[in-house]
């Protein structure tokens, strides 16, 4: 695939007087054309600056004697969309984004593409569309929010969810709700905790497409605007060098991004989101792998909501490539493979050092000799559940308690704000999978309310749909199969005893085979009718959680 195609020839004529028509001279024509995905919107606070990025990339693309054109990707803001139907409109827009660039890329024959994305699906839908066109490419991030500041503390979209619950309980005030609510979010950016977002923006790093501080520079520095000029002159030298996507992201690289993961103590979404960008390489990755990467990985950052540091923090301890430095001591990464600077993984982190210990814990001395994130099994979750582990408290490792369901988010909020929720339940939420939500909704408000209440010590959330990266507690999701293929989450009553057991990997209902068996001839499997759209068309082709929710073709 090339733009040369047209530059010569009558044939070709046609479409060069459609190129003139967009004011491009002859000179443009002839040079490599690079198409810029802009992921520019003034709805979601971590793309509002997207515009400045693309001028920057577009600058260091011509300096490099590309020819830059721009087109658009959607993005959805999750913390906007979170606790409504609006949520079920997140997670589908990952195929959308990647379906949609595919088209553009290949419709118009890019020599190059650099994707501009920032926020939670936008990485990964753009990610996979990478993968799909092969293509020279390289990827900048909008960059993440700056901290907040309320009553002396640093603070982030998570506080602001659980300054709600707070005042559910009596321990807010309105007026400390409208204080967080006007210092939370002080800038554009993603949200400033390792939430989904961050979490694969650094990924992105990890896995060799994209300069050192994609995942970290706050959007606000100017050196995030040199960064976008950088990405803009690179991709022209992996052009030049014909470096492309399929060659970077390979088995290896994915094994390092899985390994980053659990250092990192990213978002359980990257669970949804590695297996699906790794499966348009043509690599496969199961959850099992997860447990096996994290059985050698320590967990060396708690970054909110782990712990009280930000991305900014992140960044000033010297960010990705000194958790990777940090981890290559102890030889957990793969040093040779190709990144897109032209250099290996090795050579780029060399000579990186960690800043700052309290932000980044040196590899002898881990938050735990685990990684951040579990994956389940049992009876509840035949094929699997995954828990962000570096986020629950030493408590609710293991524990056991009666079951209160719910067969959906509203109803689990009101009965969690209305006090019906007790220490020492387990939350179930049901119809909320891929198929069944539809669109697998984040649970950040019932998590989030219930750690406002204080009982994230005491309360279990385990749910067929997803969580944010915001999420902290003993919070459960992506349960496989899902409510609506029948898995056994569909047949749980309240009054039933869970067993939750994190550092042996179990999750079990203790429920007798012959009582489940007889719950499944009489209690009906719930299908929403109604849907319409794109929904309804998702529900139908995508696949379940532990196979990263891809489209079934």
């Amino acid at each position: 695939m090339s733009s040369n195609f047209y530059c010569d020839g009558v044939d070709m004529a046609p479409q060069r007087s459609l190129l003139n028509a967009l004011g491009m001279t002859k000179e443009e024509m002839q040079r490599p054309m690079v198409g810029i995905v802009s992921s520019y919107n003034e709805i979601v606070p971590g793309h509002m600056n997207i515009d400045k990025i693309v001028e920057a990339v577009k600058l260091g693309v011509a300096m490099a004697g590309g020819t830059p054109v721009v087109f658009p990707a959607i993005a959805v803001c999750d913390g906007i969309a979170m606790g409504h139907v609006g949520m079920k409109y997140s997670l589908v827009t990952r195929d959308l984004i990647a379906d949609s660039t595919e088209c553009m890329a290949l419709a118009h024959h890019f020599d190059a593409l650099v994707m501009i994305p920032n926020c939670d699906k936008n990485v990964p839908g753009l990610l996979m569309a990478a993968a799909r066109v092969n293509v020279p490419t390289i990827f900048v991030s909008g960059g993440p929010m700056l901290a907040g500041h309320v009553k002396g503390n640093k603070t982030s979209l998570s506080s602001m969810f659980e300054a709600v619950g707070s005042y559910s309980a009596g321990k807010f005030t309105l007026e400390d709700v409208e204080e967080f609510e006007n210092k939370a979010c002080p800038t554009c950016g993603s949200c400033s905790g390792m939430y989904t977002a961050n979490s694969m923006n650094c990924l992105t790093e990890v896995l060799g497409m994209a300069l050192r501080g994609n995942g970290t520079i706050p959007a606000v520095y100017s050196d995030r605007i040199k960064l976008a000029k950088h990405a803009g002159m690179a991709v022209m030298e992996l052009y030049r060098k014909n470096i492309r996507p399929r060659d970077i992201m390979t088995e290896k690289a994915f094994e390092n991004a899985l390994t980053a993961d659990m250092a990192l103590g990213c978002s359980t979404n990257s669970m949804l989101h590695l297996p699906a960008i790794a499966n348009e390489c043509g690599i496969k990755i199961n959850l099992d792998m997860a447990n096996e990467v994290s059985a050698r990985t320590p967990n060396i950052c708690h970054l909110a909501p782990a712990g009280h540091a930000y991305m900014e923090d992140l960044n000033e301890a010297g960010g990705v490539y000194a958790v990777l430095n940090e981890l290559n001591k102890k030889n957990l990464i793969h040093t040779d493979v190709l990144t897109c600077t032209g250099k290996t993984l090795g050579e780029n982190i060399s000579g990186v050092i960690n800043k700052n210990h309290d932000i980044i814990r040196p590899i002898e001395e881990p938050y735990s000799q685990t990684g951040g994130i579990a994956v389940l099994r049992g009876n509840l979750a035949p094929d699997g559940c995954v828990v962000k582990r570096s986020a629950v408290a030493q408590e609710m490792m293991q524990h056991k308690g009666p079951a209160k369901v719910f067969d959906s988010e509203e109803d689990a909020i009101a009965a969690i704000k209305g006090g019906d929720i007790k220490a020492g339940d387990i939350v179930v939420i049901r119809y909320e999978g891929p198929a069944g939500g539809p669109g697998m909704r984040e649970m950040l408000s019932p998590t989030s309310a219930i750690a406002g209440m204080g009982l994230d010590k005491e309360v279990a959330l385990i749910t067929d749909g997803r969580f944010s990266g915001a999420t902290r507690g003993a919070a459960i999701g992506h349960v496989s199969p899902e409510a609506v293929s029948g898995g056994n989450i569909a047949y749980v009553k309240d009054g039933d005893i869970i067993s939750i057991d994190i550092p042996n990997y179990r999750i079990n209902l203790e429920v007798s085979d012959e009582e489940l068996e007889n719950r499944k001839k009489t209690m009906k499997i719930k299908v929403k009718e109604n849907l319409t759209g794109y929904l309804r068309r998702y529900s139908k082709m995508v696949a379940s959680a532990d196979k990263g929710a891809i489209i079934n073709y």
